[in-house]
């Protein structure tokens, strides 16, 4: 009789090791499959064809998707700017599970019109011109950034006409600035002539044609292809543009270019991925248009604009 017990109790065991194992092998895989699926797929579609421009914010992009649990997929266009192919890539990563898009529209009304006409059914929050008026929209404000940008052309004036140069007039963002400049100067009683340079070669022409004493212009590749261009004329024209990429920096260390409109592209990338993942939540996100800053070459390494500008750097 006690034997048969014992046998109980060692049969007993034996089926209580054979079920710790079994549970072993099974709940890492079940915590894995449940670590997965709480990932969130997260696309951004710039305007782009080289991503180069957007180093900074996309560091802020990775930095929230590591905090928020999210898959992030950053994609550029075969030619800058081109809206059809930006909207297929839409359709395409929605179709293929995006939970939200981050879109830098190439054309805002064509975006707009693409999406009213196939609501994609997923979260959209733009970058730099609204894709949806009731999405949220992460950048500065568009129209005050213009204007500082004319008042600080304004402060080294000494006569003669402003050249303005949009390198997208398909987007509101770069529009919007744009007019607001051409007012602010138009009210202070300087010429101003308005172009778009979208080709190549284009921007080339109205530096070496214009007699205009001063040229703004309105976005980061623009800026650089600007101040390239200046020194390569020996051009005496004052620059003044938008962002602090690498190469901007150095042209605003030489005096290249008088200055730029600024903000943390760190912090704008973030927010583009928090507020994707809020919208995904459901959650109500309200986004403040982000701080900007005039600055000048002697004023980049301030510390006060040096963590924003340079985030990692020591």
């Amino acid at each position: 009789m006690k034997n048969k017990k014992n046998e109980l109790i060692q049969m007993a065991i034996l089926i209580i090791l054979g079920i710790a194992m079994i549970l072993s092998s099974i709940l890492p895989r079940i915590r894995i499959h449940n670590t997965l699926t709480e990932l969130l797929e997260v696309s951004v579609i710039i305007r782009e064809e080289d991503s180069s421009l957007w180093f900074n914010t996309r560091l802020g992009m990775e930095q929230a998707a590591e905090e928020l649990r999210v898959e992030l997929r950053f994609l550029t266009l075969p030619q800058a700017n081109d809206s059809r192919a930006q909207i297929r890539l839409l359709r395409r990563e929605h179709a293929q599970g995006a939970d939200a898009l981050v879109v830098v529209p190439a054309d805002s009304s064509q975006l707009i019109a693409a999406l009213t006409e196939q609501n994609l059914g997923c979260p959209i929050v733009s970058m730099e011109s609204q894709a949806d008026w009731s999405s949220p929209f992460i950048a500065p404000d568009n129209a005050a950034l213009g204007r500082e940008l004319a008042m600080a052309a304004l402060e080294d004036w000494r006569g003669g006409s402003i050249l303005l140069v949009n390198g997208c007039r398909s987007s509101t963002g770069l529009a919007i600035r744009a007019e607001a400049a051409q007012q602010a100067l138009l009210q202070a009683g300087v010429r101003v002539q308005l172009e778009t340079a979208e080709k190549e070669g284009e921007l080339r022409q109205l530096m070496e044609e214009t007699d205009a004493s001063g040229v703004i212009v309105f976005e980061p590749a623009l800026t650089e292809q600007a101040a390239a261009l200046k020194e390569s004329l020996e051009s005496e024209q004052l620059l003044y543009g938008v962002g602090v990429t690498t190469a901007a920096a150095a042209y605003l260390e030489k005096g290249t270019i008088s200055a730029v409109a600024a903000w943390s592209d760190f912090v704008a990338g973030y927010l583009a991925v928090e507020s994707a993942v809020q919208q995904v939540k459901g959650s109500q996100y309200q986004v403040e248009p982000l701080s900007f800053f005039v600055v000048r070459g002697d004023e980049i390494y301030d510390p006060k604009y040096q963590k924003l500008l340079f985030p990692f750097m020591s």
